[in-house]
């Protein structure tokens, strides 16, 4: 069965205009996973779960920022102000508050 983790993966997609390979790689998923909560077959659990939901928490602020076509690309480029890692690595090395950080800066200077 599953659960509101699930609905999660499709929101994001829509809304921030990302790819299975970029929630996969967030997540840690394999594509096939991703493929199965988009489905709503699977459901994500544990650090998964909480990946995902780091990724919604970041997608629903860039959209405000940014054009929402543009979300993949920023999530991919390296990033000074991460010492030039990429937002989709960082968020799946558990560490949201680095790129949580940079897109507050983004909110506050109202432009990216």
């Amino acid at each position: 069965m599953a659960t509101a983790f699930a609905g999660e993966a499709a929101y994001i997609r829509e809304l921030g205009h990302l790819e299975v390979p970029d929630i996969a790689r967030a997540t840690g998923a394999n594509e096939t996973t991703v493929r199965a909560w988009l489905r709503e077959t699977r459901s994500p659990s544990g650090a998964r779960a909480e990946r995902l939901a780091e990724l919604s928490s970041i997608v629903e602020r860039l959209v405000c920022v940014m054009e929402a076509t543009y979300v993949p690309v920023w999530v991919r480029k390296p990033i000074a102000l991460l010492d030039d890692d990429k937002p989709l690595d960082v968020i799946a090395a558990g560490e949201y508050r680095r790129v949580s950080r940079v897109v507050a800066g983004l909110e506050a200077s109202g432009a990216a």
